[in-house]
C-alpha cells in the first residue's frame, strides 16, 4: 500500500538585510586635502587677528606701545598758548624731541577743588605714551586724579632738569607718576606720568623747566 504524497512546499525566501551599510571611507587624498584646508583656515585666522591687535598696540618690557599712525596730532605750542590765558597760573611750553608727536592737551578742573589743570600728551618716537600736566592744585589732588582712590607708594625722589621729583608708584605694577613743585609767585606743580621710559620723562622735565613760562592771562 502507498503512502499519500505529501504536498508541496513552497520556499520562502529570506527577508532582505535592511541594516544600513557604514558610509564608504573617502580616499586618504581627499583626506588629506579636507585637513589641509582646515589648517589653512585656522591659521589665516590667527594671522588676522594677531595682525589686528599688533597694529593697534604692542608690548614692550616698559609698557605697552602705541602705533602712531593712527593718531590725532595736535599743534601742541598753540593749544598750550591758548589754554596759557585761561587759567591763573604760568604755563610753560617745553620743546620736546621733533619726533615726539602730540596727540592731545586739554583743560581741568582738579577732583573737588577750585584748582586748575592744563595737559598735554606726547607720543615718542619709540612709540610709549608721556602726559605732562601743570597745574596750581596740591600735590595729593593731583596724585589722587592721577591714581583715584588706589593707594601708591612713594619710591623717593629724582632729580631731572634741575628740580627735585617725588616718583609714586613703580613699574611694572603701575604707571610711575613724578610730581615737581615750581616756586613762585604762583606755585606750579608739575606731574609726568604714562608708559614712557625713565630716560623719556627725563626728557619731558628737562624741556618744561627750560621753558619761560607764559604771561598770566595773556596770549603769546
Amino acid at each position: 500500500m502507498s503512502s499519500p504524497a505529501e504536498p508541496e512546499r513552497s520556499v520562502v525566501p529570506p527577508p532582505p538585510d535592511l541594516t544600513p551599510l557604514p558610509p564608504s571611507k573617502p580616499p586618504r587624498s581627499a583626506l588629506r586635502m579636507r585637513d589641509m584646508v582646515l589648517a589653512l583656515g585656522a591659521l589665516l585666522l590667527v594671522v588676522l587677528v594677531t595682525g589686528g591687535l599688533s597694529r593697534s598696540c604692542s608690548f614692550a618690557p616698559g609698557g605697552p606701545t602705541v602705533d602712531r599712525s593712527g593718531l590725532p596730532v595736535v599743534d601742541a605750542p598753540a593749544e598750550l598758548r591758548g589754554l596759557a590765558t585761561r587759567v591763573p597760573f604760568p604755563v610753560r611750553i617745553p620743546a620736546v624731541p621733533a619726533d615726539w608727536r602730540s596727540n592731545s592737551t586739554g583743560q581741568d578742573v582738579v577732583g573737588d577743588t577750585q584748582a586748575r589743570s592744563v595737559r598735554v600728551g606726547y607720543v615718542t618716537a619709540g612709540g610709549t605714551y608721556v602726559r605732562l600736566v601743570q597745574s596750581d592744585a596740591s600735590e595729593e589732588a593731583l596724585l589722587a586724579a592721577e591714581k583715584g582712590k588706589q593707594p601708591v607708594a612713594g619710591q623717593g625722589t629724582v632729580d631731572a632738569g634741575g628740580q627735585t621729583w617725588v616718583v609714586y608708584g613703580a613699574r611694572p605694577a603701575t604707571e610711575p607718576v613724578w610730581i615737581a613743585t615750581v616756586p613762585g609767585p604762583v606755585p606750579v606743580r608739575l606731574v609726568i606720568t604714562g608708559s614712557g621710559t625713565d630716560d623719556e620723562f627725563r626728557t619731558v622735565a628737562t624741556a618744561v623747566l627750560a621753558a619761560q613760562p607764559q604771561p598770566l592771562g595773556t596770549p603769546h
